[in-house]
């Protein structure tokens, strides 16, 4: 198994967090991964990815061009990567930012109204762990439990206090999802 995941938005959406964590839930399973972010210069608001490998074997290239799974916060992403995945990929759209549908008919589509969820959890900055909530239950790359203690283990200390709405926000964003 090998899955090569983008996810890409903005500054200050939490991609490169929610990338970090899909890293690390993937490694305590066991399996070898990359995690390479990508961002523009400004302090917020500018272009920002990250792409995430995950495979039961040694990765030869952390370079992902043509994904098998793809997290889309905002519209330019959408328009950059959609194109992008592999047929069979699977692509979570965040369609609270993101109105315009997939024309492609060979790979599964997620919509998630992530940032309106956020919005009504609380804190809008959870779109990006409501999404991966999304991604794990479509592709099987990591559990939601896998998540979970990656959080539990890794999440920084001045965001503990936010450890709960995390987790509730990954099974908000599965629950959207049909196995």
């Amino acid at each position: 198994m090998q899955e090569e995941i983008i996810i890409s938005g903005f500054g200050g959406q939490g991609t490169l967090f929610a990338g970090q964590l899909l890293a690390y839930a993937a490694m305590d399973q066991g399996h070898h991964v990359t995690w390479i972010p990508s961002y523009g210069p400004e302090m917020r608001g500018g272009k920002a990815r990250c792409t995430v490998i995950v495979s039961d074997e040694e990765i030869g290239a952390p370079l992902v061009r043509h994904p098998s799974a793809s997290i889309v916060l905002n519209i330019p992403s959408m328009e950059a990567f959609e194109p992008e995945i592999k047929p069979g990929g699977v692509l979570v759209v965040n369609s609270s930012l993101v109105p315009q549908k997939s024309q492609r008919t060979d790979i599964r589509v997620s919509y998630v109204a992530a940032s309106d969820m956020a919005t009504e959890m609380g804190n809008v900055r959870l779109a990006n762990v409501i999404c991966l909530g999304a991604l794990a239950k479509a592709t099987g790359v990591v559990s939601l439990e896998a998540l979970e203690k990656a959080l539990d283990d890794h999440l920084p200390e001045r965001h503990r206090k936010l450890l709960g709405i995390n987790k509730e926000a990954l099974h908000k964003g599965a629950a959207l999802v049909s196995a």
